[in-house]
């Protein structure tokens, strides 16, 4: 189906195209699905984005072909949409700033998911209404399992840095990553340096459970370990945003999780949500990554 569609979308009007095109073709998910699942989930997933720069993974030709990042918003990006600039030192696209889309409604999130970026990235910090950076509000531990471990060794390592943010007085939230691994997240109260501190948690886990736990970016240092990234907590990185869809063979979510699931995981296969298993999640437990 390569019709274009025009629809109106909380007043304002967009078309969508190409609606019957298979993005994951193991699961035959459309893109008609996939924007209907970015708009059920809207009310969830965009308290996630609000304010936060974003950079996407774009998909056009589905799963199964050539991606791209980007931070850029496209040169045909509606007026009504949020454009913010900011300064990218260092960056490889050979450029002094960037104007980076925010999503805050409905009509820019189905805007994002028509060009079939099924993932969607966001930073730690977010932008004023002066559109300048704030500092952190937000602390994030990556939990990279190497095979042979997997998310069941994560779900061990994520329920130590809970004890440890615990005695520093940050409440942890788990989800998983939507991939192999997941992700702790934490309110931050610019104490220190999030990088700084992330790592220093990291080392003290690597030092106390070694067999478990490697704070190294090293790959060869990996196998059977689970890797806490601390980096993710740089300003210029960005981390998979709550309720996203992944890229993989089938339409699996970046899901928030009950500590009791993490406390539980046995098997990979305990941890795995797809887009239509987490609509059915948000409905039983509302929003399990809304700030306290």
């Amino acid at each position: 189906m390569s019709a274009k569609v025009p629809v109106r979308v909380d007043g304002r009007e967009l078309i969508l195209s190409n609606l019957g095109k298979v993005l994951y073709p193991a699961a035959g998910f459309t893109k008609a699905e996939v924007i209907d699942y970015y708009s059920r989930i809207a009310p969830y997933l965009l308290p996630h984005l609000l304010g936060r720069p974003l950079t996407v993974k774009r998909y056009p030709n589905g799963v199964d072909g050539a991606f791209f990042f980007e931070k850029n918003a496209p040169s045909h990006t509606p007026a009504w949409l949020r454009l913010v600039t900011l300064p990218v030192p260092g960056s490889t696209m050979d450029r002094d700033s960037i104007d980076f889309a925010v999503i805050e409604d409905l009509p820019g999130l189905v805007y994002y998911a028509n060009l079939a970026a099924l993932e969607l990235h966001v930073p730690q910090w977010r932008v004023s209404a002066r559109d300048e950076a704030e500092p952190p509000d937000t602390l994030v531990f990556d939990l990279d399992p190497g095979a042979p471990a997997t998310v069941v060794e994560c779900c061990r390592v994520a329920l130590l840095l809970r004890e440890v943010l615990a005695a520093d007085g940050l409440d942890a939230r788990p989800k998983t990553s939507g991939n192999k691994g997941m992700q702790l997240y934490a309110r931050w109260d610019g104490r220190d340096d999030p990088s700084a501190y992330a790592k220093r948690l990291a080392q003290l886990l690597e030092k106390d459970v070694p067999a478990l736990v490697v704070s190294v970016m090293a790959r060869k240092a990996r196998p059977g370990k689970v890797f806490i990234d601390w980096s993710q907590n740089n300003p210029a990185k960005t981390t998979v945003a709550p309720y996203s869809l992944r890229a993989g063979q089938r339409p699996t979510v970046s899901t928030p999780l009950l500590w009791e699931e993490v406390d539980g995981c046995r098997d990979p296969g305990d941890l795995v949500f797809t887009a239509p298993d987490v609509l059915g999640r948000v409905e039983e437990h509302g929003d399990l990554f809304a700030q306290a």
